[in-house]
């Protein structure tokens, strides 16, 4: 019964998450400087028009790379999160020594 209970609430998780209409913005344009603008202002080229890649301004060519620097500060910041992860006291809830002592209503909790 309790695998029958989940797979018709999973089946209208997903339900309501196909049915819900998508996110939808504007088309963003280009200028021939390769700046973003709205479309149809003057001075903007049509929708999906991009500036070729030997006109673009060397620091928007290399903008798509990660310098030394930053590998490392990506590395370091995975590897801190890993680490926390692993520092983790176990817990899974199975032995009764994981949960802490029952009290009865009406004591207080303080």
């Amino acid at each position: 019964m309790n695998v029958i209970r989940s797979l018709i609430l999973s089946l209208i998780a997903a339900a309501t998450l196909f049915a819900a209409a998508p996110a939808s913005a504007a088309p963003t344009c280009q200028t021939r400087a390769g700046e973003a603008a709205r479309c149809g202002t003057p001075g903007a080229m049509p929708v999906g028009w991009t500036l070729p890649y030997d006109q673009r301004p060397a620091s928007a060519r290399d903008s798509d790379s990660l310098d030394s620097a930053q590998w490392f500060a990506l590395f370091a910041l995975v590897g801190g999160l890993f680490a926390m992860i692993a520092l983790m006291p176990p817990f899974d809830g199975r032995a009764s020594s994981d949960w802490g002592e029952e009290q009865p209503d009406g004591e207080d909790r303080g």
